[in-house]
């Protein structure tokens, strides 16, 4: 798999998509599949920022593989940057949220939310 996405990642995720799911049927709405869009932008303090969306919108250029019950998508251009990374989500004392594990970056933001490669 191009990107591994760790069972705690995946566990919050996967609530969050049931949380969405749930107001779209309260809603009135037809919910629809979520996909968990991987990507980079340019931007952020070391050229690259990670992105994580989720998103019913899945493009032609877009790979796609599951993973701990949450199917992935990543376009092309960002699977490049992102080959073999691990997303994985961190709940401590000093703070919680996603963290990246990027064997391609040759530096990275103390934040761990940009990199440059």
């Amino acid at each position: 798999m191009a990107i591994t996405l760790t069972e705690m990642a995946a566990k919050e995720i996967s609530g969050i998509m049931q949380q969405q799911t749930e107001t779209a049927k309260n809603g009135g709405e037809e919910p629809t599949q979520l996909f968990l869009r991987v990507g980079v932008k340019g931007g952020g303090c070391s050229g690259f920022s990670y992105s994580l969306d989720l998103t019913d919108d899945k493009r032609d250029d877009d790979e796609a593989w599951e993973q701990n019950g949450v199917t992935m998508i990543c376009d092309s251009r960002s699977l490049i940057y992102l080959e073999g990374t691990t997303v994985d989500f961190k709940d401590g004392l000093m703070g919680r949220g996603f963290v990246f594990n990027n064997p391609n970056a040759t530096s990275s933001c103390g934040c761990g939310s940009s990199f440059s490669a």
